[in-house]
C-alpha cells in the first residue's frame, strides 16, 4: 500500500493506492484539478461542491464519448471503485 498527496482546487488530498498505480492516481487528479481550473467561481465553493462539479464535468464528458462511440479513455467502473474506497 502507498500513499499519494493530491493537490486538487488549492486543496491537498492524501489517498491510498497499491504499489504502482501512483502515477497513475497522480494524472487523475491532474484531471480534476483542470477541471476545477476551468471554472473560476469554484474558488468560492465546499470542498464538497467543488469536487461534485468536478465529478459531473468528467461523468458528462464520459456520456459524451460513449454517446459518440468513442471509448472511454478510463476504465470507470474501476475508477468509481477507488474513489468509493477513498471516501
Amino acid at each position: 500500500m502507498s500513499n499519494i498527496t493530491l493537490d486538487i482546487a488549492g486543496r491537498k488530498f492524501t489517498v491510498a493506492c497499491a504499489e504502482g498505480e501512483e502515477a497513475h492516481i497522480a494524472m487523475l487528479g491532474r484531471t480534476i484539478d483542470a477541471k476545477l481550473a476551468d471554472m473560476p467561481h469554484i474558488a468560492n465553493q465546499s470542498e464538497a461542491r467543488a469536487l461534485l462539479f468536478a465529478a459531473l464535468l468528467l461523468a458528462d464528458e464520459n456520456y459524451e464519448m460513449r454517446q459518440a462511440g468513442a471509448a472511454p479513455a478510463v476504465a470507470w467502473p474501476e475508477v468509481a471503485e477507488n474513489l468509493e474506497a477513498l471516501a
